[in-house]
C-alpha cells in the first residue's frame, strides 16, 4: 500500500531543500566577489554595473550577472529607480576589510572540498579515507587566510586573556609551543606582543612550516621558530610552561595520544590553551545548533576523513565538549575549564595537570 504523503510537507521540504542549493550558489557566488575583490571595490560607494566593472577592471557583462545573483540572495541592495547597487554597511563588514568580521575568504571552502568530493564519497563503501596530502595546497591556503583576520582581530585581546594571568605570564617571559600551527600566524603574533617568551610552532605539513617560518624572518622574531613534526611525537623535555591549539585536535589521527603528550610536555604549573568548535557531543544535543550541520558536514569533508585515512581513530569536528572532558582528564588534566570564544562557534579550555 502506497504510503499517504502530506502534500504540503512535501511542498515545505522541496522549497527548504532548494534553498540549501541557492545558498551553495550564493557561497560561490561570494567566493567570485572574494577573489576578484567585487565586495571592495562596492564598498567604496554604490554604482551601476556599469560602473562597478570599470572600477574593479572586470567585464561588465560578468559583473551584471554577478550583481543579480547577490542581490536577489540578499547580500547587496539595488535601486531599480537609478540601476544602482549598493552594499550596506553591516554587509560589508562581513565581506570587506581587515576586522575578524570579515567572513568572505571563509566562502573558498566550499569550491576546495567540492573538489574532493568524489574521492570522500567513495570511502562511504570502500572505508578508509582521504590523506591530508590530497587537500594541499588550497586546504593550507585557506586555512590561512580564514584564521589570519581572526587571530589578528582576536587572539590577543579576545582569546589569550580568557585564561587568567595568561598575557602576564607571557609579558614575563615562557617557554610556548602551538600544536598544529598551521602557517604560524598566531605563533608569530604572541612572539612579537611577547618578545620576553619564546615560542616553537610544530605541524606536519612541511609547506606550511616553510611560511611560518618566511613570516617569521619578515616580522624579525628571534623568538619564534617551527618544526615539521607529528604532536603524537611531541618531546616531554624541556618541558614547555603553555602549549596552545587553535581547532588542531579532532583532526588528529590519535587525538587521545596527542593529548597525553600535551599533557606530558607541560610543566608542572603549565596551562594548556584549547581551542575547538563549539558543540554537545550528543547528537541530540547538536538540533537546533544554527552551526552543527556545518560541523558535521566539515567533518564528513575533511577532519574526520584525513584521520581514518591513516589509520586514525576518526574523532570527528563536532565531538563536543562532553566527548572534550573524558579525553582531557584521561590525558591527565585534572583542572578543566571551558569558556565561549569570542564570537559564537568556539570554545576555549583552560587545562593544567
Amino acid at each position: 500500500m502506497t504510503e499517504h504523503l502530506d502534500k504540503r510537507r512535501v511542498q515545505d521540504f522541496a522549497r527548504s531543500l532548494f534553498g540549501h542549493y541557492t545558498s551553495g550558489v550564493l557561497t560561490l557566488m561570494v567566493d567570485i566577489g572574494y577573489k576578484t575583490g567585487l565586495f571592495e571595490a562596492l564598498a567604496r560607494g554604490a554604482a551601476t554595473s556599469a560602473a562597478l566593472a570599470e572600477r574593479a577592471g572586470l567585464h561588465e557583462r560578468y559583473v551584471r550577472e554577478w550583481l543579480g545573483a547577490v542581490t536577489t540572495g540578499g547580500l547587496v541592495d539595488y535601486d531599480a529607480a537609478s540601476g544602482v547597487f549598493s552594499l550596506p554597511p553591516e554587509h560589508a563588514a562581513c565581506l570587506t576589510g581587515t576586522s575578524s568580521r570579515n567572513l568572505a575568504a571563509n566562502s573558498q571552502v566550499l569550491a576546495m572540498l567540492a573538489g574532493r568530493l568524489s574521492k570522500v564519497a567513495g570511502c562511504f563503501r570502500a572505508g578508509g579515507g582521504v590523506p591530508y596530502s590530497d587537500f594541499r595546497p588550497d586546504f593550507t591556503e585557506y586555512q590561512d587566510v580564514s584564521w589570519r583576520l581572526l587571530y589578528d582581530g582576536l587572539l590577543l585581546k579576545g582569546f589569550l586573556p580568557v585564561a587568567k594571568g595568561l598575557p602576564e605570564r607571557l609579558r614575563a617571559g615562557i617557554r610556548v609551543a602551538d600544536i598544529g600551527c598551521g602557517t604560524g600566524h598566531a605563533v608569530n603574533l604572541m612572539a612579537r606582543e611577547f618578545p620576553a617568551s619564546t615560542f616553537v610552532g610544530y605541524d606536519f605539513s612541511a609547506e606550511a612550516i616553510e611560511r611560518a617560518r618566511a613570516e617569521a624572518r619578515d616580522m624579525g622574531l628571534p623568538n619564534a621558530r617551527f618544526e615539521v613534526l607529528d604532536v603524537t611525537m611531541l618531546p616531554a623535555e624541556p618541558p614547555f610552561d603553555l602549549i596552545t591549539s587553535f581547532d588542531a585536535v579532532h583532526d588528529q589521527r590519535d587525538p587521545a595520544m596527542a593529548l597525553r603528550r600535551i599533557a606530558g610536555a607541560l610543566a608542572a604549573d603549565g596551562t594548556y590553551f584549547m581551542l575547538e568548535p563549539r558543540a554537545a557531543t550528543g547528537l541530540e544535543d547538536n538540533v537546533g545548533n544554527p552551526f552543527a550541520a556545518y560541523l558535521y558536514g566539515m567533518s564528513v569533508l575533511h577532519c574526520m576523513t584525513v584521520s581514518l585515512a591513516e589509520g586514525g581513530t576518526g574523532l570527528g569536528t563536532a565531538w563536543g565538549e562532553q566527548k572534550a572532558r573524558e579525553m582531557l582528564r584521561e590525558a591527565g588534566f585534572r583542572s578543566i575549564d571551558v569558556a565561549a570564544a569570542p564570537g559564537p562557534q568556539n570554545s576555549i579550555y583552560i587545562c593544567r595537570r
